[in-house]
C-alpha cells in the first residue's frame, strides 16, 4: 500500500462514526489511553526484568528458565492489551496519528523489537540450559541490551505523538516536509 492509499484509508477511518465517537467521548478515550499506559508498564517492565537478568544486573540467583516461565505469561498479557488499546488509540485519531513522524518511528522500532524478541526466543533462548545459572553468552547480552534500548525509545516516541509541533501542518523542519503524505494532509484538523 502506498502512502496515498494509506492516507485515503486513514481519512476514511477518521470519518467513521465509531472513530469520531471514541475520539470525542468524555471518558472512553481517556480510559483507553490509561489502559495503554498500564499495559506498557506491564509489558516493558517484565521485558526489562528479563533483560536485566540476562545482562547480569538483576536477579543473579534466579535461573533463567524459571524467570522466563513465570514472567513471559505476564509479558504476553501486556502485549495483547497493548495491541488492543494501541489499535483503539489509532482508530480514535487515525489521520493525525499516521502523519506523526513519532508514530512512524515508533512502528519501525516495534518491528525491530519484535524481530529481536523472535531472535532471542528461537535462537538465543533455545540453548538456555547451558547458561541457565552461568554466564550468559554474548549474543544474549547484545539482544537484551538492544531490547532495553528499543523499548525505551518506543515509549519516548509514543509519548511524543501527543505533541503537535511536528505535525505536517505545523512544522517548517526540512525532514518533516519530506514525508510524502504531508502534501495530502488536510490542514483543518
Amino acid at each position: 500500500m502506498g502512502g496515498g492509499r494509506l492516507n485515503g484509508f486513514t481519512t476514511w477511518l477518521a470519518g467513521t462514526d465509531w472513530s469520531i465517537a471514541l475520539h470525542e467521548s468524555l471518558y472512553m478515550y481517556s480510559l483507553t489511553e490509561s489502559a495503554h499506559v498500564l499495559a506498557i508498564t506491564l509489558f516493558v517492565g517484565t521485558i526489562a526484568m528479563i533483560d536485566l537478568r540476562v545482562l547480569g544486573l538483576a536477579y543473579p540467583n534466579v535461573p533463567m528458565s524459571q524467570m522466563l516461565s513465570r514472567i513471559l505469561p505476564w509479558t504476553l498479557g501486556g502485549f495483547i492489551c497493548l495491541l488492543i488499546t494501541g489499535g483503539l488509540l489509532f482508530y480514535a485519531i487515525p489521520l493525525r496519528t499516521w502523519h506523526s513522524i513519532w508514530f512512524r518511528m515508533k512502528l519501525v522500532l516495534i518491528l525491530i523489537g519484535m524481530i529481536n524478541a523472535a531472535y532471542f526466543t528461537f535462537k538465543v533462548e533455545r540453548d538456555k540450559a547451558t547458561w541457565d545459572m552461568g554466564p550468559t553468552p554474548t549474543r544474549a547480552r547484545v539482544s537484551s541490551a538492544l531490547s532495553l534500548t528499543v523499548w525505551v525509545f518506543v515509549i519516548a516516541f509514543g509519548r511524543l505523538i501527543a505533541y503537535n509541533w511536528t505535525d505536517c501542518d505545523h512544522t517548517t523542519w526540512p525532514f518533516m516536509l519530506q514525508i510524502e503524505d504531508c502534501k495530502h494532509m488536510p490542514l483543518d484538523e
